[in-house]
């Protein structure tokens, strides 16, 4: 695996001067010299003049990856005017944090279900030397994988939890621990190309228009279930508090047949949707 290092350039400003006297002593000796060390000048001159050709600019958050002939001597992140060997082919690589949004995918869940699904995946290149040697297209490379970590998070779990206490982790309900999941598998797609995965989010989520108006009926129908036990567990209290009190505080005496009729009558009252007509019985208690 090839690894990013530091390659070996210099002040791009320094080489200028640098190469700016080393040319005026090169003109200078040629006037002024022999004609046989005139001619070792020359060569100097063509020497010097190549080396004007090795200035390269580094914008920020930009990396150069330097290559001689087809392999790898370094990369450059200092940025500014560099200078290195011209010989040197000098591939430019962005560091700059980038967004990947992925169309909405039609896949199935753990259930079987199907579902569409999309993510937004934030990323930023920090090798650079993986980036371009390690894959034929990281830019390619992430888009594909991306998509491929969101379908498989997306196939081994369901939709939506179908416990009664709706605790089960599902991908509807636990939205940060989804992407905390799609984030760690999305980075161990990419770590081999360089990429670093900031961040990894569900953008859409629903299911797919042939089973939604099923799945939304078995949703309220859930819903009604859930507020109907609430509603018998606040009755059964009521109906508790109301037994207790009346023999705590001797109001009547009632037999178990008594109790049961009484017990049913007001957990008619207190859980039917509609209020109660009373009837007043004008005879005795047991009539």
């Amino acid at each position: 695996m090839i690894e990013e290092r530091q390659a070996a350039t210099y002040n791009g400003y320094m080489a200028i001067v640098v190469l700016f006297v080393l040319s005026c002593m090169a003109i200078l000796g040629i006037a002024a010299l022999p004609p046989l060390i005139k001619i070792l000048l020359i060569i100097a001159s063509v020497v010097i003049l190549v080396c004007w050709f090795g200035f390269f600019m580094v914008a920020p958050n930009q990396g150069r990856v330097l290559q001689l002939f087809g392999r790898y001597v370094g990369s450059e992140r200092t940025e500014g005017l560099r200078w290195a060997n011209p010989l040197y082919m000098k591939a430019k690589v962005s560091l700059r944090v980038r967004n990947f949004e992925s169309g909405t995918l039609k896949v199935n869940d753990s259930n079987g279900n199907p579902i569409d699904i999309a993510a937004v995946i934030v990323w930023r290149v920090v090798d650079t030397a993986e980036a371009l040697f390690e894959v034929d297209d990281y830019e390619n490379y992430v888009q594909i994988q991306s998509e491929a970590a969101l379908r498989n998070l997306a196939t081994t779990h369901p939709y939506d939890s179908h416990d009664d206490d709706g605790e089960g982790f599902c991908l509807r309900s636990n939205p940060e621990e989804v992407a905390e999941l799609l984030k760690t598998e999305v980075h161990n797609r990419l770590s081999k190309a360089g990429v670093e995965v900031i961040e990894a989010r569900i953008s859409h989520l629903a299911y797919s228009p042939e089973i939604a108006n099923a799945m939304l009926q078995r949703q309220q129908a859930s819903a009604i279930v859930a507020a109907r036990k609430k509603i018998v567990e606040g009755a059964v209290g009521m109906v508790e508090l109301a037994l207790e009190s009346l023999s705590a505080k001797e109001v009547v005496d009632l037999d178990e047949e008594r109790k049961a009729a009484m017990v049913s009558n007001l957990l008619v009252v207190l859980c039917g949707e509609s209020a109660a007509s009373p009837v007043v019985n004008t005879g005795s208690l047991y009539t």
